[in-house]
């Protein structure tokens, strides 16, 4: 296995319960996704995750070529952190954990994403020429929507 690790932090200056609110969402992926991933969610969505909650999407990653993706909210602990892991999809293994903390101010939010693209010279090649850069500019615009959304 070739794991890769991302980690980002960001200051949301915005309540711990307003944070919760907008993540715990699962409709709000769509909205700090890129437009360019072609993203779709496929399953009726409830309000809020719960643990168990399984969700069909489609996505465009590279190349504008469609892929199912399914992941999993595997965990959850209210106003503090959840986990959603792959179960199929483009990824050998994806496991992100979204972690809340209430600060002077704020939120900060933290991200620790494991990821593998799977042991193959293609994989290796395309991982280094273009999955791990697209990986990265997904939490990027992320980020810059969020200040958008919320403010610095």
């Amino acid at each position: 296995m070739s794991i890769k690790v991302l980690k980002t932090e960001q200051f949301l200056p915005i309540s711990l319960a307003e944070a919760w609110d907008f993540f715990s969402s699962p409709a709000n992926l769509n909205e700090i996704t890129p437009e360019t991933m072609t993203f779709k969610i496929l399953t009726d969505l409830p309000e809020k995750m719960y643990p168990g909650l399984m969700i069909n999407y489609k996505v465009a990653p590279v190349f504008n070529i469609p892929l199912s993706w399914t992941t999993e909210i595997t965990h959850v602990e209210v106003q503090r952190y959840f986990v959603d892991e792959q179960r199929s999809g483009p990824y050998k293994m994806w496991h992100h954990e979204h972690h809340f903390e209430e600060v002077k101010g704020g939120v900060m939010m933290r991200d620790i994403l494991h990821y593998d693209i799977g042991k193959w010279i293609v994989g290796d090649i395309l991982g280094a020429l273009f999955i791990h850069a697209k990986v990265k500019s997904i939490f990027d615009y992320r980020y810059q929507k969020l200040i958008r959304l919320f403010g610095q």
